[in-house]
């Protein structure tokens, strides 16, 4: 499992491995990293021009003796000091010795130009808000450059601990992080300001309650449900799907479809969207009786397609088993009753629909997408899967909140959030926890997403088709 720690956590971390080492050993332990990870995206290091942006903290002595390292080999290496003045005067004279020379802020956008690699060492991870006026006009050129744009812990301008950018921030190709991932590189906005990360071990003692974790193939199989010698329909979970309308009938047939695919032993369907979907599946169990009268589940999934039939979603809230509510559902259901439900709630929203629920512009909540999740997962005593180009999952008893990984833009379809609530409703049904339903739920959609697009447009029946393969991907791995 991949994890993230704030800021905070990681300072203390920090202090308590310096005061166990030599002065400055930390510090090049992250340059001989950081100079390693330079050397290999260049390939060629000797005679290669190398410019350092440098700030006025630890992240710019970072710079320094990683670009000291490069000169070394052979690089032409020039630093960019923003505040000459505050500049890591050991990293700076460690520089010079190996042969790099130091320039202001006037005269820098030519070296950029001729750059074939940048070092962004201007903010490290303590670093709020965007760039001040001279290093954003750097990010700019450096933007436009030809160079390749190495991130030092962090690109300068984003926020470490909330993924959130305000203002003008350095775009990366390759992050390299020291000892562990820190919350911006996995979240977007800021993750797409990252690049590609690369963790260097510098040996950090962190404690085991994470900020963030991000689920890989070894942990998605031990949480994946399997059939035991004495399995039948009934034992293995039956999930209720409560969805569609006459206007939406295409829904219900989606979220059974995802049902079917989430390892769930039966799936029950009550609505008005029967006949599509005994027609398109025969092996549902149909109900025109509502939720309450259905017959026996083990997890509901309540609002994909639903209008206005707030009735149904009354009924299933009022249940006493594991609830997934999305789409319409999200809209109908009363604050107060999932607050009160004993049994597990996960909720589904987009961006547009968490923001509603909050009371927030949209842009808020893609802007804040971790405050968001948590914001709501809190108000609603309720799990929250916060879709979107990073899909969050934030327990209501707080913790570490799951990133998903997996997916792709092609997921960005008509009903794909449709198969998803389904998928996951079934795991809820199988008997995983809220949590961990939404995070395996969202990981195998991400994966089965990428299968079933292969780089073309993709509709959401072919991603429904396509969890299977992501399943015996993640078994097989």
């Amino acid at each position: 499992m991949r994890t993230a720690y704030n800021v905070e956590t990681v300072r203390a971390a920090e202090r308590e491995l310096m005061a166990r080492l030599p002065e400055g050993a930390l510090m090049q332990r992250a340059a001989a990293g950081l100079a390693a990870a330079c050397a290999d995206l260049l390939g060629r290091v000797y005679g290669r021009r190398v410019v350092l942006l440098v700030g006025s903290g630890d992240n710019g002595g970072d710079a320094l003796y990683a670009g000291a390292r490069l000169a070394r080999r052979g690089a032409g290496v020039a630093a960019v000091l923003l505040a000459p003045e505050r500049a890591h005067s050991a990293g700076l004279a460690a520089l010079r010795r190996a042969g790099g020379r130091a320039v202001g802020v006037e005269g820098a956008e030519r070296l950029i130009e001729q750059a074939d690699l940048l070092l962004d060492g201007i903010v490290g991870i303590g670093g709020k808000g965007g760039l001040r006026p001279d290093a954003a006009r750097l990010a700019e050129v450096a933007e436009r450059s030809r160079a390749a744009v190495v991130a030092v812990d962090l690109p300068s301008g984003v926020d470490a601990d909330t993924g959130e950018v305000r203002g003008a921030a350095v775009r990366a190709d390759l992050t390299v992080t020291f000892g562990t991932h820190k919350p911006g590189l996995l979240i977007d906005p800021a993750r797409e300001y990252a690049g590609s990360v690369r963790l260097v071990d510098i040996g950090l003692s962190l404690p085991p309650q994470a900020e963030l974790e991000a689920l890989q193939h070894a942990d998605v199989r031990r949480l994946l449900p399997v059939p035991g010698g004495e399995s039948d329909k009934y034992r293995r979970g039956v999930v209720g799907i409560a969805a569609g309308s006459a206007r939406y009938p295409g829904a219900a047939v989606l979220a059974v479809y995802g049902a079917l695919r989430g390892g769930a032993g039966a799936v029950r369907y009550v609505g008005p969207a029967a006949d599509a979907v005994i027609a398109r599946f025969p092996e549902t169990l149909v109900s025109d009786r509502g939720p309450r009268h259905a017959g026996r589940v083990q997890a509901w999934v309540v609002g994909p397609g639903a209008g206005d039939d707030a009735s149904a979603v009354g009924e299933v809230l009022a249940s006493e088993v594991p609830v997934l509510v999305d789409a319409d559902g999200l809209r109908l259901a009363d604050r107060d009753a999932v607050r009160a439900r004993t049994a597990p709630t996960l909720m589904t929203p987009h961006a547009g629909e968490a923001a509603a629920l909050l009371g927030v512009p949209r842009e808020e909540v893609e802007g804040a997408r971790l405050a968001s999740a948590r914001e709501l997962a809190g108000r609603y005593g309720a799990t929250v899967l916060l879709k979107g180009s990073t899909t969050l999952v934030a327990d209501a008893g707080g913790g570490a909140v799951r990133v998903n990984p997996t997916g792709t833009a092609w997921l960005a379809t008509a009903g794909s959030g449709d198969v998803l609530s389904g998928l996951a409703g079934s795991l809820l049904a199988s008997g995983l926890s809220a949590l961990d339903a939404g995070s395996v739920g969202a990981y195998l959609h991400g994966l089965a997403g990428r299968f079933a697009a292969d780089g073309a447009p993709v509709g959401a029946h072919d991603v429904a088709e396509a969890v299977p393969a992501a399943w015996r991907d993640v078994t097989d791995a």
